[in-house]
Order: structure tokens, then C-alpha cells, then sequence
């Protein structure tokens, strides 16, 4: 069986990922310089895991964490667009700097597939729905542009070194463990535990805006089997479900499940987001087998359970 590195293996997704793999039986190596991660994501499974504190930039970290490697998924990263509108140097650090460590590392280590975690953000605001992996990229902002350079290094390092990569482009994913305390913390957590502590949610925008939410199961499947695909030749495909809703839905959702009927104060937009986005999912059915196996109301539901039983 395949041993895996899981680079932010202690974040929100990351982790996510490290149950589901160690649930299968798979060895398990995490690479996570808690700068956004937290180590009591990976409580449970703690002890099955060989967890690496270190930063995947850091090139000697990397090698040592590569050794014995057969399939790396990279989930490191310095989320959120607004924090990279503040800090467009370290962003670019975190992502770009980090992801070319680490495929370098990988070229050493003759890793076979490197599974990256790559962002919708790459498509900007082009009007043209639902957004298909061959449209031109236009990032809005430095954490845009700087994932999209991780998907360019991914496709250029199997092109010329050989190396199996495919970029997972993943739309706005929400679930357990994802924190909802950061100033930068998403628009569905951050909803979720205001309306359960009655406080005002905060929209940015008019709520018209409409996002493919993508609960976190279907995001850890996808990162499945791009791992264990035949053969992967340094593609992009988008990770979703292939359903808008808009912001204000939401937050009107939330308030159903919860008898509740509190009302959001909206703010100015925020730098770098953008209007619109939905996915097409046709290429990941054909290069993965990908199917979502959780839709955005069940997701919704699942989530509101676990943040009542872990944050109030």
C-alpha cells in the first residue's frame, strides 16, 4: 500500500484527509508548521500518524519528510484572500516558495504522484459559468495568483521530470474542523457559530453572490482517487459539486435549522473576491471516477451538528 505524506496535515482539510487515510490503514506522515494548523486536529489519530513539525518550505524538512514517499498531497498553504491583500510576500512564501521546495524534493525522492491542492480562485471574475478547467485564468488577488504558480510548477515538473501531478481545484470547502475564530475564518463557519451564540453574522457584499459550497468529504475523496488514478499527467481539475448557492441563503438556512430568525449586517465587499462561481465537474468525473458524495444541505446540516458538540 502507497505511504503518504500530508503536507498541513494538521489544518482543516489536511486533517480531514489524514482520518480518512488512516481509517483505510495507509502510513501516514504529516508535514505542518502549525502556523494555521492545529496540532489537536489530529487528537484521535495522533499516535497512528509520524507527524513532522517543520515548514514545507524549509528544502531540508522536505527531503527528510519525502523519504520512503510514494504519494505526496499537498494541503499546505497561507489561506484566504484578504490575509494575502495584507501580506502578498508571505503568501507567496507559503505557497509558491513552499510547493517548489517541495516538488523539488520530490523529484529527489522519485515520488510517483503529487497531488496538489489548487484553488477556484484561479478563475477570477470572468462572467462565463459554469467555470470550465480550459478558460483562461484571471486571479484577482496574490493568494490567486499564487496558487495558480503552484499548478504551473505541478504541470511543468511532470512535463519535464516525469513526475505524476494533478491539481485539485478545490471550490469554496466547508466541514468539521475548519476554525471559525480567525479574522480570516470562512464565510460558513463563521456564519454557523455566530447565529448559535445569537450574535449578528457579517456579509461582505449584498449576499447576492454565489459560491459552489463543497463540504469537506467530497474534497477528501477527490484527493483519494487522484492518488490512486492510473496515471495523472499534470492536469487541473475542478473539485465541487456543481451548485451555486448565494451568500444570503445561507445565512437563511442556518437561521431554519436552528428556530432561529437572526438577521446579518452586510459591509463593504472585500479586495479580491469574486461575484460568481460554479463549477464543472466533468473533468474530474473522467480523469478520477469523482462524484460528490455529499450535497451542500447535508454538508450544511453535518457541519452545524459538529461545531454545536465541539464550540458551544
Amino acid at each position: 500500500m502507497d505511504k503518504f505524506l500530508v503536507t498541513g496535515g494538521a489544518g482543516f482539510i489536511g486533517s480531514n484527509i489524514c482520518r480518512r487515510l488512516v481509517a483505510d490503514g495507509c502510513y501516514v506522515r504529516v508535514l505542518d508548521n502549525l502556523l494555521t494548523g492545529k496540532k489537536s486536529n489530529l487528537a484521535p489519530i495522533i499516535d497512528k500518524v509520524d507527524f513532522i513539525e517543520a515548514d514545507a518550505g524549509d528544502a531540508e524538512a522536505a527531503g527528510a519528510a519525502l523519504k520512503g514517499i510514494d504519494v505526496v498531497l499537498h494541503q499546505a498553504a497561507l489561506p484566504s484572500v484578504p490575509r494575502s491583500v495584507e501580506d502578498p510576500a508571505a503568501t507567496h512564501r507559503h505557497c509558491v516558495d513552499a510547493t517548489f521546495t517541495l516538488l523539488l524534493a520530490a523529484r529527489e525522492a522519485k515520488v510517483r504522484r503529487f497531488v496538489y491542492a489548487a484553488s477556484s480562485s484561479a478563475y477570477g471574475d470572468s462572467p462565463t459559468l459554469p467555470k470550465v478547467e480550459t478558460m483562461p485564468p484571471r486571479p484577482l488577488s496574490p493568494y490567486a495568483a499564487a496558487k495558480l504558480a503552484g499548478e504551473l510548477y505541478c504541470t511543468s515538473f511532470f512535463e519535464v521530470f516525469g513526475i505524476e501531478t494533478v491539481s485539485l481545484r478545490y471550490f469554496n470547502v466547508f466541514g468539521p474542523h475548519q476554525d471559525p475564530a480567525s479574522q480570516y475564518a470562512a464565510a460558513i463557519p463563521a456564519f454557523v457559530t455566530a447565529i448559535l451564540a445569537d450574535r449578528t453574522p457579517t456579509i461582505y457584499g449584498d449576499g447576492g453572490q454565489s459560491r459552489d459550497f463543497t463540504y469537506i468529504d467530497n474534497v477528501v475523496e477527490a484527493n483519494i482517487l487522484a492518488a490512486r488514478a492510473d496515471r495523472t499527467s499534470g492536469q487541473s481539475v475542478n473539485v465541487a459539486c456543481g451548485k451555486a448557492v448565494t451568500v444570503n441563503r445561507i445565512v437563511e438556512r442556518i437561521n431554519e435549522l436552528t428556530g432561529k430568525d437572526i438577521k446579518p449586517l452586510y459591509a463593504e465587499p472585500r479586495p479580491g473576491d469574486v461575484r460568481h462561481s460554479l463549477a464543472d465537474i466533468s473533468a474530474a468525473r473522467k480523469l478520477l471516477g469523482y462524484e460528490p458524495l455529499v450535497d451542500f444541505d447535508t454538508g450544511l446540516q453535518k457541519s452545524l451538528g459538529w461545531y454545536r458538540e465541539n464550540l458551544l
